[in-house]
């Protein structure tokens, strides 16, 4: 028999175990469709390409998807990569199938890049995916599965950039699905290419002691099966060790050795019912000694991703803590599967609501949290929120409300409501008063005080709150209550970092800057971009360091234009008062700098001053065009610049530059300052810099082997009077027998 269909013939039977209904025809006609589509394709170890879609429908087979999904996973790369369309599966297979199909293909888009607005792009589709039907996600999972675990067929920075994407987005949602055997094999087989060396060492280390680990646990097991046995409680019982990934953050997170992780060990005792979960808690008690504070029943109180077990940790004769997890067969399916485990299309149910259902309330979260907030933030914030530890707290009522950890009364507030955060005056825990900063702890009762009359929430709160929830209702009450207010905050963030960054705002709001510089930061005006500061959604450092780029940008394209201008004979044509012909007139490119330098007519153009010969105005200038950065600005007895330094092919770069009129800021130069070396010499030489009143940003001096001394300045002055006055007072200095500017 054909191996392909052998193996097609397997997954038929595993499906038929969990699904006795099996459309076989359905299922049949979508393989060979596949097949036949894939025909021409190999896969990078050279086998037919069909070999991967029955593999991603294999692993959607043992989560036990449903037909329309495992028809799906063997199409899911047909629309993409061959001549199959959208309309062809729809007719051959229905439209749900289709769509499918369709949702995955789109899913391909996502890739792990440092542009974080096409990131949290692809992660907005993935959620919204994901909101609008479920399967997309565990098909596009299971995919991603395979590719891990066939990734050694690819290149080591292909390697690498999947294993980080698959870290960084696939392993959180898996988590967050509660499909946590999925978690664990994405989360290890990453680790494999973005820490080989970590890797390798966790598993020989494991290796070398697993048989003392076996024996350990072995012994274990047998003592739990005889105690439980002896009460009459049916269960099965089977020890673990922590998956390597779950090791490695211990050991390099915080610093541990192996012997000193708490929890190496787990055991899992599965019974039949409830009740019997809480006996068999009671005779591993009995047995070993428990570990204070390491109990959680999440039976009582589920997490959100439905995962409901107790653990507990104790510690048994050998001095070995482990940990003990308790749970029905249900849990347990759970636990391995997660929302697969709960899937509605095997009852045949309509699902048109899914994405409204409370288990699937964190997606329509995230989707609100990205609306109003700065791309890089919500990355980091949509981490927190998909991979974080959770607390859980109660209201005053009873109910449960699960947090980040170490979230906030805050969070806690606005996670009720928005009009509840908003009007918070104070908070209570376990009937105490507590500031609002205080990390809220499992099992604490949560009251939070409002006030109709609460001037609403403060701008910290942003700071102290954990959860992106929070954060973006803040923002939202910001943006919608304090407009003005807002302009007005960030207007000054803003002024103050461009004056950090050594920008005016008179460059940026040219007429022919400005409308660069907005679609850049991707606001329609600045009072857009003001508010936006000012409530929080993008920060005053991020706007002005994308601002700074843009108008390298412009600059080096206007550079580039004078260059090629006077290379063809064309440098007329640049002067503004010379008539243009519209047929041959390049795009027009803003022209900007406060620097104070004209370059050959231009009043503004990128510039840069040499740091070989620092010059200031006063100095007699020449301009060299650099390849990229604008114009370089040289004194004219600069060594470097000398006419047997030029280089002939490079004669049409040298340009013609002067000083603008009027006063500009200050500029760097250097001098060098050569002495007898006494003592006090140091001191003199800044004493008389204060007394010139220059900003000095660097004094460097050292004593020579013959008694002299050399003291190197870098300062900053206005012109070359203030320079002049500035050499002449060092001069003045007792021993001082030379002070000139450097050059070369």
């Amino acid at each position: 028999m054909d191996p392909i269909l052998e193996r097609y013939q397997a997954l038929e039977d595993k499906i038929k175990l969990y699904n006795p209904r099996l459309d076989t025809k359905r299922l049949y006609e979508a393989f060979s469709y596949a097949d036949n589509a894939h025909s021409t394709q190999k896969r990078k170890d050279g086998s037919p390409y069909i070999t991967h879609p029955l593999a991603v429908a294999e692993i959607a087979a043992d989560l036990e998807l449903d037909t329309d999904s495992i028809m799906a996973a063997l199409l899911h790369d047909t629309v993409e990569d061959t001549s199959a369309t959208y309309d062809d599966v729809a007719k051959l297979f229905g439209k749900s199938v289709a769509d499918l199909v369709d949702g995955v293909t789109k899913l391909t888009q996502v890739k792990y890049i440092s542009k974080e607005e096409e990131q949290m792009e692809n992660l907005r589709k993935m959620l919204m995916a994901m909101a609008k039907d479920i399967r997309v996600i565990l098909i596009k999972i299971c995919d991603r599965v395979h590719n891990m675990r066939t990734m050694q067929y690819q290149s080591p920075r292909k390697q690498r950039e999947k294993a980080l994407e698959t870290m960084e987005i696939y392993a959180p949602i898996a988590h967050r699905l509660g499909m946590q055997r999925v978690k664990w094999e994405l989360e290890d087989t990453s680790l494999q290419y973005l820490d080989p060396v970590g890797y390798k060492e966790i598993s020989e280390e494991l290796a070398a002691r697993a048989a003392a680990h076996e024996e350990f646990m072995a012994s274990i097991q047998k003592r739990i099966e005889d105690r439980l046995a002896e009460e009459h409680i049916k269960a099965t019982v089977y020890g673990r060790i922590k998956h390597a990934y779950s090791i490695y953050r211990k050991m390099y997170g915080q610093n541990k050795t192996m012997d000193e992780i708490f929890d190496l060990y787990a055991f899992r005792v599965i019974v039949d019912d409830m009740n019997d979960c809480y006996k068999v808690l009671g005779c591993v008690h009995d047995m070993f000694k428990p570990v204070l504070g390491r109990f959680k029943d999440y039976i009582g109180t589920p997490k959100p991703n439905m995962y409901q077990s107790l653990h507990t940790t104790v510690i048994g004769r050998e001095g070995l803590p482990f940990e003990v997890q308790i749970r029905t067969w249900n849990m347990h399916h759970t636990a391995e599967y997660g929302i697969a485990a709960h899937w509605k299309y095997k009852q045949g149910m309509a699902n048109t609501a899914l994405g409204s259902e409370t288990a699937f309330e964190w997606v329509r979260k995230l989707l609100e949290a990205q609306q109003d907030t700065d791309a890089e933030e919500f990355l980091r914030s949509m981490r927190v929120d998909l991979f974080a530890d959770e607390v859980f707290v109660f209201t005053p009522n009873g109910d449960i409300i699960n947090l980040p950890a170490g979230a906030t009364p805050i969070d806690f507030a606005y996670s009720i409501h928005s009009a509840v955060g908003n009007t918070m005056t104070g908070a209570r825990v376990n009937g105490r008063m507590v500031p609002f900063d205080v990390h809220l702890q499992n099992g604490q009762i949560v009251e939070i005080i409002t006030s109709k009359s609460a001037h609403g929430p403060s701008r910290d709160w942003m700071k102290i709150c954990k959860s992106n929830e929070a954060r973006n209702k803040i923002r939202q009450w910001f943006k919608r209550e304090r407009r003005e207010e807002n302009i007005a905050t960030g207007r000054s963030a803003f002024e103050s970092e461009l004056k950090h960054m050594g920008l005016s705002l008179a460059v940026i709001t040219q007429e022919d800057v400005l409308p660069h510089v907005l679609k850049k930061v991707r606001f329609n005006s600045l009072d857009e971009l003001y508010a936006a500061i000012g409530y929080g959604g993008m920060t005053a450092q991020k706007a002005v360091v994308r601002i700074k780029d843009e108008l390298a940008r412009l600059s080096r394209l206007q550079a580039e234009r004078l260059a090629a201008a006077r290379a063809a004979g064309e440098q007329e044509s640049l002067h503004p008062a010379v008539k243009k012909d519209p047929a041959r007139e390049p795009e027009k490119v803003p022209r900007f700098s406060d620097s104070g330098i004209i370059v050959e007519g231009l009043d503004n153009c990128l510039i840069k001053f040499a740091k070989c010969c620092t010059p200031v105005p006063g100095d007699e200038v020449v301009g060299f065009i650099t390849r990229g950065f604008g114009v370089s600005v040289h004194r004219a007895d600069c060594p470097n610049c000398m006419p047997e330094k030029r280089r002939p092919e490079e004669a049409g770069r040298w340009v013609k530059v002067s000083w603008a009129a009027g006063e500009q800021a200050t500029y760097k130069t250097a001098l060098d300052l050569s002495a007898k070396d006494r003592d006090g010499l140091t001191l003199d030489v800044a004493m008389a810099l204060s007394t010139a009143k220059v900003k000095v940003n660097t004094l460097n001096s050292r004593a020579l082997p013959d008694g002299h001394a050399f003291v190197s300045i870098v300062l900053e002055v206005k012109n070359q009077e203030q320079l002049a006055s500035v050499i002449n007072k060092l001069n003045q200095i007792q021993s001082v027998y030379q002070v000139k500017r450097t050059t070369g």
